[in-house]
């Protein structure tokens, strides 16, 4: 049975998405004219922006339907089960004073959900931080922030910037900041769409993780790009599909893009958590939960 509420745009063909092109208005015959903007790039951004807004026949919806993964004890295990692939810990709160190049192209990697200064969420949260508590001690790096942003520099940041970030992860304020940060860009999205995708908690815990990891934008190898790579090929459940079908797809194209980045990459947070999840029929995330996190085992009663 066919569910109310889904993407409009999960049923467009693979052959129409690569060669229909949108050429976005200019405001003078003198502008420059801005780049193409192919189909497949404005259905992740019509993805992203339905995820990240609130609309009143969305939420209708959602309202209708058991809290997954928003709950709170829910919440609390998904978030120790991604501490157990970002800090090797289901302590998830020892990631508020983390801070460390990883040297994978993206800088400065920091906090509960693995900021980069790289790739501006590291930046967005020292400015929302800053408006609200303007004497931070972070506040004095934001110029040196905004220069390294999109790049894996660290000019003007060394040498103080590690030491004040951990000084100010010992404050309540700039964990609640973190806080904050991590539900409004990567929690909330992602399991307002799963829900509308018609995905139970484990399904709202796959797209969680792979936000985290992947990125919330509407790149190709961001996270709506791996979405929209996936009703390629499988049904979504808000459509009448299989939800271990579309989920087993996902996850086969989120691995596909880990080992692309790095063909050595470590893929247990799929291969030995959420596959044998998915595998067990525990679509609803149940507890007890046994799991491996490169090769160390984990559970949660």
């Amino acid at each position: 049975m066919r569910r109310t509420g889904i993407l409009a745009f999960a049923a467009v063909p693979v052959a129409i998405t690569a060669a229909v092109y949108f050429l976005m208005p200019t405001d003078s015959a003198e502008s420059p004219a801005k780049p193409p903007v192919s189909a497949a790039q404005l259905a992740r951004e019509e993805a992203k922006e339905r995820a990240e807004t609130e609309r009143a026949e969305d939420e209708k919806m959602i309202a209708s339907l058991p809290p997954g993964l928003a709950d709170p004890a829910k919440k609390e295990l998904a978030l120790q089960i991604t501490a157990t692939a970002e800090f090797s810990s289901l302590n998830w709160r020892l990631g508020y004073g983390s801070v460390e190049d990883n040297h994978d192209g993206c800088g400065y990697t920091a906090g509960i959900i693995g900021f980069c200064t790289g790739t501006h969420d590291l930046l967005a949260l020292v400015e929302r931080y800053t408006k609200a508590h303007p004497d931070n001690g972070l506040a004095r790096y934001l110029p040196a922030l905004r220069e390294v942003d999109g790049t894996d520099s660290h000019e003007g940041l060394d040498p103080g910037f590690t030491a004040a970030w951990k000084a100010e992860s010992k404050k309540p304020a700039f964990r609640a900041a973190q806080d904050e940060e991590r539900d409004r860009v990567y929690f909330n999205p992602a399991v307002r769409l799963a829900k509308l995708d018609g995905l139970g908690t484990l399904g709202q815990f796959v797209y969680y993780d792979a936000m985290v990891l992947h990125g919330p934008d509407p790149s190709p190898n961001g996270f709506y790009g791996l979405r929209e790579r996936a009703l390629h090929e499988a049904e979504l459940p808000s459509r009448g599909g299989s939800e271990k079908a579309y989920l087993d797809i996902f996850l086969d194209i989120r691995k596909q893009a880990m080992q692309r980045k790095k063909s050595t990459a470590d893929t247990s947070r799929v291969d030995t958590a959420q596959r044998e999840w998915l595998y067990n029929g525990n679509l609803s995330l149940s507890t007890p939960l046994r799991w491996r996190m490169y090769g160390e085992p984990y559970q949660v009663s």
